[in-house]
């Protein structure tokens, strides 16, 4: 029974305090020190599957290698940069180790300051992220490097399953920030994702989105025509640990697997309500609640069966799916999937059963992935971001445990998401005396008049009520905020407006 039943540009010159623009992200040809190198120092060799396919698990592993490595290069340069920090022509020795580790120069007046008194590693720290995750976002909106060859076609099968929109929940937690595009390989501009705490969305925001698409359909065609029988799918995905349950799983849901399961359903169905009771002539939307083991990143799908309805007891293991399968032939694998799935629910909607069959089958490249590149399961089963970022937008962070997610408008309608999120920093970054980063992002529309304007005011608003509520990590240096904007209508990467390292940063400098 395969169905699980468990619960390098050269820096430019500057002059005093002007920020210099930041170095393309580097490419080395080996893994960092920190996390990226210490998870893929349990690798043991090639694992593949009949429907695997290797050369997306190569080429993603490449981008993830690299890009992680970016960051855990930091504390090993500042290590450097303390060290010396009393030898004659400090300051020239220091910017030309962070040219070469990390791409950019630091801060000249924190170096110019460091023999009046000890280094400002927390300032140092705090700006190399910043400028890092800079770079991260100009790699990303200019070379497209987590393009899918699936992306022309997706939008055409999703409204072939009956569905016009995708739009998922998950956790909020880092360790599903790669859910759409490696943990089930879909084209991450075709599908809506926003993350909460314990993946318990906001139902009032997923109406407002509900309702604009449907606007959209009626009066732009968008997606498809108006009249085309498709329906919009809300996702919940909860998330557990098979290698340490009792602590490693949701802290939302106090590592309750079970817990976590039954909100997402209840938030689901509860969606469900809302719509049908808000608007008449038959509107309704479906829906599906899967599970992610973050240690190993398979999945378990709940699948809904021809009435909407979800059986928490029951769902498809993709896990499970893999090991019987991996010995045989990508024909025996697909026809292995869908008997699960209908040994699972019966009745299920072909539709509904066809899209599943898609999402288990690009979860088994994931699996494989993670055994080839770190073992039977990842190192870092525990947090291991490295900043936070609250706000709107953040659709270029699509790796694992990289940077916690807390949407938001305001601080006070997101406290739980942002103390969630503190308490991980407090023991990732403040018990070892580092800042907790933050990066605060309202993407704006420029199309609209005043648009650019607002978002700049939201981030400011934001993070000045942010540094209020979390004042004591403030006051001692160990909380530092950027604040970034991006034109959705345009192609370029972030704008950045004000960061608390340097209270003198210009927009457009960092």
């Amino acid at each position: 029974m395969l169905r699980s039943t468990r619960q390098s540009a050269r820096p430019g010159a500057r002059q005093g305090n002007t920020p210099v623009q930041p170095a393309p992200l580097r490419r080395p040809g080996g893994v960092g020190q920190g996390a990226a190198g210490r998870a893929s120092a349990g690798a043991r060799g090639s694992v593949t599957h009949a429907l695997c396919r290797d050369d997306d698990n190569r080429r993603l592993f490449a981008y993830e290698r690299d890009v992680k490595a970016a960051f855990d290069r930091i504390v090993p340069t500042l290590k450097q940069v303390s060290a010396l920090q009393h030898e004659p022509q400090f300051e020239q020795q220091a910017q030309r180790i962070a040219r070469e580790q990390l791409g950019f120069e630091l801060p000249q007046d924190i170096l110019a300051d460091a023999w009046v008194e000890q280094l400002d590693m927390r300032r140092l720290f705090a700006w190399c992220v910043f400028s890092t995750y800079r770079r991260f976002c100009d790699d990303y909106y200019r070379n497209d490097p987590l393009a899918s060859r699936d992306d022309e076609g997706f939008d055409a099968f999703l409204q072939a399953c009956g569905f016009h929109t995708l739009d998922i929940s998950p956790c909020a937690d880092g360790r599903l920030a790669h859910l759409v595009r490696y943990v089930l390989r879909l084209p991450q501009q075709s599908v809506r994702r926003k993350s909460y705490a314990g993946a318990l969305f906001d139902i009032e925001d997923s109406i407002q989105k509900w309702t604009e698409v449907e606007l959209a359909r009626f009066r732009e065609g968008r997606p498809n025509t108006a009249d085309a029988a498709t329906r919009y799918l809300k996702v919940v995905t909860y998330h557990y640990s098979s290698v340490d349950p009792q602590h490693q799983g949701c802290a939302a849901h106090g590592s309750d697997t079970a817990k976590a399961a039954a909100a997402g359903l209840e938030r689901l169905y509860a969606f469900r309500e809302a719509i049908e009771n808000s608007f008449c002539c038959g509107a309704s939307i479906d829906l599906l609640l899967i599970g992610l083991d973050t240690d190993t990143d398979a999945i378990r799908v709940h699948v809904p069966d021809a009435q909407g309805a979800i059986d928490l007891a029951s769902a498809v293991d993709a896990l499970a799916l893999f090991d019987a399968t991996a010995r045989g032939g990508a024909a025996d694998a697909t026809r292995a999937i869908a008997a699960a799935l209908r040994e699972c629910t019966p009745d299920v909607q072909p539709g509904m059963a066809q899209l599943v069959e898609r999402l288990i089958e690009n979860n088994l490249s994931q699996i494989a992935y993670v055994r080839t590149n770190h073992g039977q399961h990842y190192a870092d089963i525990g947090h291991a971001e490295r900043f936070i970022g609250a706000g709107v937008g953040f659709e270029e962070i699509q790796l694992r445990n990289l940077m916690y997610f807390a949407y938001l408008n305001t601080v006070e309608e997101a406290t739980a998401d942002l103390d969630v999120g503190i308490k991980i920093f407090s023991g990732l970054n403040v018990a070892h005396g580092l800042p907790v980063p933050v990066i605060v992002r309202f993407d704006h529309h420029g199309q609209v008049p005043g648009s650019r304007a607002r978002a700049e005011q939201h981030c400011a608003r934001v993070a000045a009520a942010l540094q209020a509520r979390f004042d004591d990590l403030t006051q001692r240096g160990l909380l530092h905020v950027l604040q970034v904007t991006r034109d959705c209508d345009r192609a370029g990467s972030i704008e950045l407006l004000a960061c608390s390292v340097n209270a003198q940063t210009q927009a457009g400098g960092h």
